[in-house]
């Protein structure tokens, strides 16, 4: 039995179609990503699971039930807001137990679930403070305490870091990933940050146009990307994509007479002089030593602290490098970039899908 559910959900406004047949199926424990850019569906569909928006069609069941027509506060979820969305006259104390007193829940039962999640989230020196003396970071942890007192079988995350600066994005992160380890709770979480996608998720949906373009593990969407999409979507510096053309059993970047080899786990041999698209991440490329050479030009070399990120070209085409950090390039120099053939990706151009 899923602990959630989603089938083949639809959503239009008018005749603007925002999600066309999302199907998923998770199960109790599992932390789901719904990664995108800004108007993707994600939210919507957030929204659909939370009750806070109806489906033109399909259905969402969350155990064993369908919670389609359930109110939002009867379907044993409980919600984090990007805006934290905590009353301003209210101690962090009364700010975390609210909902338990709406529900009548004895006072003493009450404040002990309040003080068990404020020790979970470190923040039992705040209980007495309002709102307003917090800082960003911790006004979210006491979001996720509100949330964390529900017990409920979902949670549910709304870029619920955005307002954060990057230190405070880094450390709630640790902090979501290591509650998650303890309470094992099954997790949506909304976002637009690949960053956040990637170190939180046990799997990450990958949506476009109100569509899944991939479900799978971090590991799977970044090693294995089903589209074109996915593959410059997910990861920084994103994939470096090449025209090349299928001559005499290896691929030609076009405007080069660089061969490389076709990827090592292809099943498919394409067409002799079919043009496709092919995928390098530029931290698979490296200086010299072994796999196959790519004779490239330096444009411009960045040292971001832990790499030196390179953009070059190779004949007409660019490709960006990351390298070691104290690696002495100028710009114009000759390079002989090197990958391994396990490291080569192939995408059809006439429909963003992965060559295998």
């Amino acid at each position: 039995m899923s602990a959630l559910e989603i089938q083949n959900i639809r959503k239009t406004y008018g005749e603007v179609e925002t999600l066309k047949g999302i199907d998923i199926a998770l199960e109790s424990g599992e932390f789901l990503v719904l990664l995108g850019s800004s108007g993707c569906g994600k939210s919507t569909l957030l929204n659909i699971i939370a009750g806070l928006a109806e489906a033109t069609s399909g259905d969402v069941r969350i155990g064993t039930r369908s919670v389609l027509g359930v109110h939002p506060k009867d379907r044993d979820i409980a919600m984090v807001f990007q805006s934290y969305a905590l009353y301003p006259n209210l101690t962090v104390h009364r700010n975390i137990g609210f909902g338990l007193e709406m529900r009548k829940v004895p006072a003493d039962e009450r404040d002990k679930a309040v003080r068990d999640a404020a020790k979970l989230l470190q923040i039992e020196s705040l209980l007495d403070r309002k709102p307003s003396q917090l800082s960003g970071g911790q006004r979210q942890r006491v979001a996720i305490g509100r949330a964390l007192v529900r017990k409920p079988q979902v949670f549910l995350f709304d870029e619920p870091l955005s307002n954060l600066d990057a230190k405070l994005r880094m450390e709630m992160r640790t902090e979501l990933k290591r509650l998650h380890q303890m309470l094992r709770t099954t997790v949506v979480y909304v976002t637009h940050d690949q960053i956040e996608a990637m170190t939180l998720a046990t799997r990450i949906a990958v949506m476009r146009d109100g569509r899944i373009e991939q479900l799978g593990t971090p590991a799977e969407i970044y090693d294995r990307p089903a589209t074109l999409y996915v593959a410059t979507f997910v990861g920084a510096p994103p994939m470096n994509l090449l025209n090349v053309t299928m001559r005499g059993g290896g691929l030609e970047i076009d405007g080069s007479e660089i061969v490389l080899p076709l990827p090592a786990d292809l099943t498919t041999q394409p067409k002799d002089g079919q043009k496709l698209v092919l995928g390098l991440r530029p931290e698979a490329l490296r200086l010299g030593g072994g796999g196959t050479t790519i004779a490239a030009n330096c444009e411009v070399a960045e040292l971001t602290g832990p790499e030196l990120v390179v953009t070059a070209f190779v004949g007409v085409q660019r490709l960006m490098a990351c390298l070691p950090a104290r690696t002495p390039l100028d710009s114009g120099q000759a390079l002989a970039l090197s990958v391994d053939r396990e490291a080569i990706h192939l995408f059809d151009p006439a429909t963003g899908l992965r060559f295998d």
